[in-house]
């Protein structure tokens, strides 16, 4: 099969693939209307079941949960500085503060009724609002680290909230209570608000997946408000509302501890196919530096073993070479050959011409030399004008005739130059590694020797 078709079907079926999964998330987000229309279609609304101690623990557990959740909230706020986690640590907060009244009252529920039932939907108001104020500021700018430390405002709305149980019980216990259905208003306000928390979250942030998490939330408040508008206090609908306002709790309290046990944010937590997006892009950036790298440790290893002026070897790298060149011919009884080379009355080039000349005869005779040399063979600059060539599986007898023939080389060779041509020799001393003796530095020692000997015997020799 040709690639492009390959290509079309697999785009073809992932298409199909990703509407199935959106489907998946709309079915489970409105899952819990399926129970409440069953509830309301086949239970009669005055099959009650009045369990105080039950209404109690769970209470207790919501109230609990829901001020542990607001401080891991608190806690990724002081961290990222996000101004939607602030809000959203504000509707944890405010829903365990005015929530936590109706479980005190539900011992007194046959007798105070409206001071019971009106903490749970006020509860669920006040905590839709301020998750709809944290979607409207969702992507601001992150507050400044002082800003983060201000503990004052948090005791501010904390007695804010308490003003509001305070207000509520006002509310339930005197006149105020005739002006209005307040329950049913409420749970009203609590569908709407959060209703459109969806909808923005749909709008503006559906790449997010914990964005998205925080819509399902929204999606089963909104559902357990219509139950709640549905039921009757401790009927099975009632009772339903509880839970499906709990699941959604659950379903906020795990993004947040998800942000809060990666990034500490609630826009920076990735997908899995933004995560591995992102760690495909930081492989190859990583390949790419390591790359890069390994061709600036080549580059420095060669700055390092190679003279930079004539391309020779290195004082330090010839050295070393001629220590694992050593070895190996004493391991296989090859022999090994040293050339000690140095050029005749450099100083007066240099005195005479400068040192530009100077430059110009060593890269010169470096090119002449290299010309005439193996590609195994090793040629190092050991000093200013002095140099040695290393020949393995060379006898003195062949490396003095190589040694004569660079010498004619560099005899017979013209340097370009301002004024003309210029013209240098050589003097050259030969050793054998077993021969002229076994250690680097005795070697050394004999070729150095003979090549002096060149020199005083009148210069351009070479001396084996």
């Amino acid at each position: 099969m040709p690639v492009e078709e390959v290509s079309v079907g697999r785009g073809g079926i992932f298409v199909v693939i990703r509407v199935y999964e959106y489907l998946l998330k709309i079915s489970g987000a409105l899952l819990p209307l399926l129970g409440i229309w069953y509830l309301q279609a086949y239970q009669s609304p005055q099959m009650c079941s009045v369990e105080h101690a039950m209404h109690n623990v769970a209470v207790l557990a919501a109230t609990v949960l829901s001020g542990f959740v607001a401080y891991v909230t608190w806690r990724c706020y002081r961290y990222s500085g996000e101004p939607f986690l602030r809000w959203l640590t504000l509707g944890f907060l405010g829903f365990t503060i005015i929530y936590a009244p109706h479980g005190l009252f539900t011992s007194i529920s046959d007798t105070h009724m409206a001071l019971f039932l009106l903490y749970g939907p006020t509860s669920r108001v006040v905590m839709g609002v301020l998750l709809f104020i944290g979607l409207l500021s969702y992507g601001r700018r992150r507050d400044v680290q002082s800003e983060r430390d201000r503990h004052g405002r948090w005791w501010l709305w904390g007695a804010f909230f308490l003003a509001i149980d305070v207000a509520v019980a006002v509310v339930a216990e005197t006149s105020l209570l005739k002006l209005l259905n307040w329950r049913i208003w409420l749970e009203m306000s609590a569908l709407v608000v959060s209703i459109s928390g969806v909808l923005i979250v749909l709008a503006r942030h559906r790449s997010l997946p914990l964005m998205m998490t925080y819509a399902l939330s929204l999606a089963l408040f909104a559902q357990s408000s219509i139950s709640f508008l549905l039921a009757t206090p401790w009927n099975h609908q009632w009772w339903y509302a509880h839970a499906v306002f709990a699941v959604g709790f659950f379903f906020l309290s795990y993004g947040v501890v998800r942000a809060f046990l990666t990034t500490g944010a609630f826009s920076t937590v990735f997908s899995a196919e933004e995560l591995m997006s992102r760690l495909r892009i930081e492989k190859n950036n990583t390949e790419e530096a390591l790359r890069q790298l390994q061709v600036a440790n080549s580059e420095l290893a060669l700055m390092a073993s190679t003279d930079s002026l004539t391309g020779a070897s290195s004082r330090r790298h010839f050295l070393a070479t001629v220590g694992l060149e050593l070895s190996r011919a004493a391991r296989n009884g090859l022999p090994l050959s040293l050339l000690a080379l140095d050029i005749d009355n450099f100083k007066s080039v240099n005195d005479k011409y400068g040192h530009q000349a100077g430059d110009a005869v060593l890269r010169y005779l470096a090119e002449s030399v290299r010309d005439a040399l193996r590609p195994h063979d090793v040629f190092g600059r050991v000093g200013g004008e002095e140099f040695m060539i290393l020949l393995p599986d060379t006898s003195k007898g062949a490396a003095s005739v190589l040694a004569e023939r660079i010498r004619s080389r560099v005899e017979s060779m013209a340097i370009p130059f301002v004024d003309g041509v210029l013209r240098v020799t050589v003097s050259i001393g030969v050793a054998e590694f077993g021969i002229d003796g076994e250690m680097q530095d005795e070697v050394f020692k004999v070729a150095d020797d003979r090549l002096y000997r060149a020199k005083h015997a009148g210069r351009n020799l070479v001396v084996s």
